[in-house]
């Protein structure tokens, strides 16, 4: 039987839809002392359909209610409930973001109500993250939200792993990844054959103890990638000079350079999840002493991830390193200009473990901060990885975009034309601007 680890956020939920008749009396009964309900317009302005676009509406362009058991309600013009959820993205425990993903057709403009209801709607999950732990080597994993790690606290010196899937995991109805909490900061890939989030115990065995059980094919898919000593899919890093500089460590270490990490999952509902990062006091090198913050999101609809990265304690040297493993890739690099806003680094290969399946991976990075790329060493603390050189200040977040387009989630990325064309649309509609009024 299998462990029923459940995430303390986790709810199985499921898709509604209501009539025009229902959404009235719901709102008569739930309503009555909210604020009034406010129409929300969207404006696309680009010459492409929006197919889940992303919609972040902060707290202060809304009038929200006072109390604090009330829950967006969302109508299109047509009557279809949109899900949405609230996120406390600073961590005072008071939300700041309303966010939901809309399709949205060219150069056109819809409108949407919003009411606050008294009960929290239910919708069908597209989003999740998950993380779990154990304080012991004979104690069972027990789900989380967050941890603190120091130095010594690495695999090697412990003695056991301790983490469920080496850290934690994020996905959505397209793609899965996770990343590497134990000291190597890498990300790393799951495959996914099924819109519907995988099982809460991937990972761990019946007993309750840390497995790896995800390099196995099961109904909902399975880990891919080979990651090694690179920093994976998005991972990052900096280079001083000709010196590469990996945040954190490998598997064979047993003490990290990185003093003090903190995690938590900052948000987790039906369409969107994110996960925040500190790493205190990174020493990669003699004299130099970073403080790096990271914040990692998802929603539906995308074969990527979203990720930002902050620095202080720069001396003006560094140049930020994004990595794309190319461990089991034999094809070139290709880099593509998409407009003034994206650049895309892709390869397309069958570089799963094994080389058993076609897999095209990208990166999608900020145009005006690109320098070129670099290729890590074949062996080392980083290695087998491309790298995009981006430039990189103190105190201003970078964000960027990481990609996978599987095979067996969809055969067409077998064909490397369709996978770069589907990057190459990912970018545009990443790029595309939405206005937002509010009345």
């Amino acid at each position: 039987m299998k462990n029923k680890l459940k995430h303390p956020n986790k709810k199985i939920t499921l898709s509604i839809t209501t009539s025009a008749a229902v959404i009235s009396m719901f709102l008569l009964i739930q309503c009555q002392s909210a604020p009034e309900q406010v129409n929300i317009t969207l404006a696309n302005n680009a010459a492409i359909t929006l197919t889940d676009k992303a919609v972040s509406i902060d707290r202060s362009q809304i009038k929200s209610p006072g109390a604090a058991n009330y829950y967006p309600l969302i109508i299109s013009a047509q009557g279809d409930t949109i899900a949405s959820q609230l996120n406390d993205l600073d961590g005072d425990k008071k939300w700041d973001e309303l966010f939901f993903v809309v399709n949205l057709p060219a150069n056109e403009t819809e409108t949407y109500s919003l009411q606050w209801v008294k009960n929290k709607l239910q919708y069908k999950v597209r989003a999740s993250a998950r993380f779990g732990k154990r304080s012991a080597a004979d104690t069972p994993v027990q789900p989380a939200v967050n941890e603190t790690l120091v130095a010594g606290d690495l695999p090697k010196s412990l003695g056991y792993q301790r983490y469920q899937t080496d850290g934690p995991s994020w996905e959505n109805d397209k793609v899965g990844f996770r990343h590497y909490l134990d000291g190597r900061n890498a990300k790393d890939l799951f495959g996914k054959k099924v819109p519907f989030m995988s099982p809460e115990n991937v990972g761990i065995n019946a007993q309750g103890a840390v497995e790896d059980n995800y390099h196995v094919m099961e109904d909902w898919g399975r880990d891919i990638l080979s990651v090694g000593n690179s920093v994976g899919l998005g991972g990052y890093g900096l280079m001083a000079g000709d010196t590469l500089l990996r945040l954190g460590v490998t598997v064979s270490d047993s003490i990290n350079n990185v003093e003090k990490t903190t995690f938590c999952i900052m948000a987790e509902g039906p369409v969107k999840s994110v996960i925040s990062y500190h790493y205190g006091n990174w020493q990669p090198a003699q004299g130099r002493n970073y403080q790096v913050d990271e914040t990692t999101s998802i929603w539906p609809g995308m074969y990527a991830y979203q990720n930002t990265v902050q620095f202080s304690g720069l001396q003006g040297d560094e140049e930020l390193i994004i990595g794309l493993v190319n461990s089991n890739n034999q094809n070139p690099l290709q880099v593509i200009i998409v407009n003034d806003q994206w650049l895309i680094l892709l390869t397309h290969d069958m570089q799963t473990y094994n080389r058993e399946w076609w897999l095209g991976m990208a990166i999608i990075v900020p145009r005006d901060l690109y320098l070129g790329y670099t290729e890590a060493p074949k062996q080392g603390p980083l290695s087998n990885t491309f790298l995009a050189r981006l430039k990189v200040e103190n105190n201003k977040p970078v964000a960027y975009y990481a990609a996978a387009g599987w095979e067996l989630s969809d055969e067409r990325f077998k064909d490397p034309v369709f996978f770069r064309d589907y990057i190459e649309n990912l970018a545009q509609q990443l790029s595309a601007h939405v206005d937002v009024t509010i009345k």
